[in-house]
């Protein structure tokens, strides 16, 4: 089972314009509104396609309350749980001339101490496969995010269950978590790692999607996938050579680094194994595999990674940890995705778009990186990996 997490949730409003023309006024069809972030981006995907997904988020106020009952008429298997600020929105203009997309993002107001408590609490029980309305009888009203039950405190909020057969995916410990999106201002430092240890310490594989210093914070704590962006990437390493920045969250102790290029494709890191001539010994060195189509797609790039995500997890979920069958399967659902007009749907065509990629494997000068391979299994023999 996969279990999503979203820190900072969406109501999410998409318009489409004919021509988007700065400081001008624009008139649209009524617009569409859709229960988002990232991590629920991920679920929907990850559901649509037949896999065990289970979304964790909160919401608040009127527009967590239209988050909630779009949520639930989606039919994606879900676990809400209420704080007082309200959800936050995310605007989408869709320029119908250029095919471009220009997005508006709140930041969000951070949930209190009791209620982050009350999200890692909802986490800790759906990684264990527990069913469950209510929470804990307590929880803390202060003091730092952990993913043991607290024995007192405050009361824990109701947290509600729905979606199609919530409880039936619910019944199952998970096998991937998935930390997906921002961090709204005034999270605590110790959340996101908090949130890592109780995927690691329920066996879940850990695949974190987020970007600023969260990036290297997750990949400090353990996460084994980090999907960043070019731009992401650089934001939060400093490095100017997106390879220099794969090779230093690999180095902190990612497994496997999916970065995306845009309309150049996608890039899977990871650290392989190599074996020196001078030696018979083997030593961890990077490979990188490159996938793109011939020509770029035209549409609305949203959701474009969270499928990206989907796939990787969809496919870790099923066993396969091999990163060209992920590179390919995400390059090809984040292909898929910009053909819709909404985050959290990919195209039909998913499978053509798959068959026509590209990949290759790039070059890289040996710089070995300490780090252990996505498949988690040291080779017994040097000859194994040639």
């Amino acid at each position: 089972m996969i279990v999503t997490v979203t820190p900072n949730p969406a109501l999410d409003l998409t318009w489409h314009v004919a021509a988007l023309q700065v400081g001008g006024t624009h008139r649209a069809d009524a617009g569409q509104a859709r229960a988002g972030g990232k991590g629920l981006n991920v679920a929907r995907v990850a559901h649509a396609q037949g896999a065990a997904a289970l979304a964790v988020t909160t919401s608040g106020g009127a527009t967590g309350a239209e988050f909630a009952a779009e949520l639930a008429a989606a039919g994606v298997p879900h676990t809400l749980v209420p704080v007082a600020a309200g959800t936050r929105r995310s605007i989408a203009l869709v320029d119908e001339a250029l095919g471009d997309t220009t997005i508006v993002n709140e930041y969000g107001t951070a949930p209190s101490a009791h209620e982050w408590t009350a999200l890692t609490d909802a986490v800790t029980a759906v990684l264990a496969g527990e069913r469950r309305d209510v929470l804990g009888a307590d929880t803390p009203d202060v003091g730092p995010i952990r993913g043991n039950r607290p024995s007192s405190g405050v009361s824990a909020p109701e947290v509600s269950r729905g979606g199609a057969d919530a409880d039936a995916v619910g019944a199952a410990p998970a096998d991937v978590l998935v930390i997906s999106g921002s961090l709204p201002p005034g999270t605590p430092n110790e959340l996101l790692p908090s949130l890592i240890r109780l995927g690691r310490d329920a066996g879940a594989t850990v695949i974190v999607d987020t970007s600023g210093p969260a990036l290297l914070v997750a990949a400090d704590a353990g996460a084994s996938v980090l999907k960043p962006n070019q731009q992401e990437l650089k934001d939060a390493t400093g490095l100017e050579d997106p390879i220099d920045g794969a090779r230093e969250l690999l180095r902190r102790g990612a497994e496997l680094v999916l970065l995306s290029l845009g309309a150049e494709g996608m890039l899977a890191v990871s650290a392989g194994w190599e074996t020196h001539r001078d030696a018979a010994a083997q030593s961890p060195a990077l490979s990188i595999l490159h996938a793109r189509l011939d020509a770029p797609l035209a549409g609305n790039p949203t959701g474009a990674g969270d499928a990206a995500v989907a796939a990787c997890a969809v496919l870790m979920d099923a066993g396969i940890r091999d990163p060209e069958q992920i590179l390919r399967r995400a390059t090809a659902w984040s292909a898929a995705a910009v053909l819709m007009p909404l985050a959290g749907e990919i195209h039909p065509s998913w499978p053509d778009l798959e068959h026509a990629l590209t990949v290759t494997s790039r070059p890289v000068a040996s710089r070995p990186v300490t780090s252990r391979p996505v498949t988690g299994q040291e080779p017994a023999d040097p000859k194994e990996s040639r």
